[in-house]
């Protein structure tokens, strides 16, 4: 009986920054690839998908592109700017929000129980549009397992999803390798790294090792001699530009009974809450319970603010307050800012538009902003990348820029929502020692969503649980 032939066979492959001296994928595995951020394990998933093409070595697929599916930040990025390159066209009608979650899945499965079991049932008949970012990457998944793909390449599947689906995709990835499909995580944090899994390599500086064939245990102890520990350096952070004893009003943000709906349905229902000054707090729930919209509310971002009572460092929404006052007062790092900043500027014009609340930069900085920016660059580790273009870093990447942009005129209010997602272990751990650094200095109050359980810190003096609404 002659064995079936690999999936994907890769020897002595070479390009542009990634070198795979020999690798082969084959039916029922499970591979975690892991790396820091900027180590190329992005390049790995082009060169799979055939957006990469190799300059020397061999790659060959014994799969036709159809059966391979790429499951990524990058990928849902680009679905939700074609969303809104249709919403501003003619294609659709003015009272359409683009593409409905059905539409993306085969008519033919729509009654397929992993419908069911990732909790999309009540999604079916959504805009993509509308879609929490935990949302979206569901929908990939059950896209890719529903056309039966027989190749799965995800990067960093399980960030933004809450423990209930990581438990189910797991349940489901492992199924898919049972029955036949290949599984290969692209993973950034070895906490991650799923029981099914039984191949492991490392990615570094652009050059992957395949562990040694053998037992996981054998394999992970070699994962953990590649990859070691790496000491995190954690800077001076910048002096504040705004004192809080300047600040009188008795709390930061106010919501009184607030509710926000989308065509008949209630994403909030009833929400109160109150933030004082230094009352750190942490907002976790479900996938599409509603915690961005609640952070719209507090930022603006939301426009059903001016219809609930809602009060921002002592003004109530509405009422002829500045927004650009407010503003100036709040630091934001969101799912949201990072789809939507596609402008094209180098690193410190990303950082520095942090002072004007931009995306872009369209204000002259002053050599102040500068110093700032660059410091606070310096500070998340990306003090050589300033005149690097932002479009061309990897997610994780671009996420460490968002922070410092976020953090550059020391806001009162730093509005944090799930802001470690796509970094790797160890920057997720730098900016964690920032939030604690942040509390020390008794300056922002931290308002901080995550489902990563080891991620609330002590710090949080409130904790706010969203329910789903169905």
């Amino acid at each position: 009986m002659t064995e079936a032939a690999p999936f994907f066979q890769l020897s002595d492959c070479a390009c542009e920054g990634l070198l795979i001296p020999v690798w082969e994928i084959h039916a029922k595995q499970g591979w975690c690839v892991y790396g820091r951020n900027g180590s190329g394990k992005q390049l790995i998933d082009q060169l799979l998908v055939g957006e990469l093409a190799p300059e020397e070595g061999d790659c060959h697929a014994h799969l036709d592109a159809s059966q391979i599916a790429l499951i990524s930040f990058e990928r849902q990025q680009a679905t939700y700017e074609e969303e809104w390159r249709l919403a501003a066209t003619d294609i659709i009608p003015e009272d359409e929000w683009g593409t409905r979650v059905s539409d993306f899945l085969p008519a033919t499965r729509l009654a397929d129980p992993l419908i069911d079991a990732l909790n999309m049932r009540h999604r079916l008949e959504a805009f993509y549009r509308e879609l929490s970012t935990g949302e979206s990457r569901k929908l990939m998944v059950l896209k890719a397992l529903l056309e039966d793909a027989r190749l799965l390449i995800c990067d960093n599947p399980f960030d933004s999803l809450d423990q209930a689906t990581v438990i189910a995709l797991n349940e489901t990835f492992g199924a898919a390798v049972e029955a036949g499909a290949s599984v290969v995580l692209l993973l950034s944090n070895r906490a991650d790294i799923p029981e099914w899994v039984t191949h492991f390599a490392y990615v570094e500086d652009g050059v992957m090792t395949v562990c040694a064939p053998g037992s996981r245990a054998a394999q992970l102890a070699e994962l953990e001699d590649l990859a070691g520990r790496h000491a995190i350096v954690q800077p001076e952070i910048p002096d504040d530009s705004i004192a809080l004893e300047s600040y009188a009003a008795p709390f930061i943000a106010e919501l009184n009974h607030c509710v926000v709906q989308y065509g008949g349905r209630r994403v909030l229902d009833d929400i109160t809450l109150q933030i004082a000054p230094l009352q750190h707090t942490l907002v976790t729930g479900e996938n599409g319970a509603g915690k961005s919209t609640l952070l719209g509310l507090i930022t603006g971002d939301c426009l059903q603010c001016f219809s609930n009572d809602v009060s921002i460092f002592g003004h109530r929404r509405g009422s002829g307050e500045s927004v650009w006052e407010i503003k100036r007062h709040l630091g934001l790092v969101s799912n949201d800012l990072h789809r939507r900043y596609t402008v094209r500027c180098d690193v410190l014009s990303v950082v520095c538009s942090g002072f004007f609340d931009s995306i872009g930069l369209y204000d002259t900085p002053t050599e102040m902003h500068l110093r700032i920016g660059r410091e606070w660059l310096a500070a998340v580790g990306m003090a050589d990348k300033g005149t690097t273009l932002f479009q061309s870093l990897s997610y994780g990447e671009q996420r460490l820029v968002l922070i410092a942009r976020a953090m550059v005129k020391s806001p009162l209010l730093l509005v944090l929502d799930e802001p470690t997602q796509g970094l790797d272990e160890a920057n997720r751990e730098r900016i964690l020692g920032f939030m604690s650094a942040i509390e020390a200095r008794r300056h922002s109050t931290l308002l901080f969503v995550s489902h990563r359980e080891d991620e609330f810190l002590p710090l949080f003096q409130q904790h706010i649980h969203l329910r789903l609404t169905l």
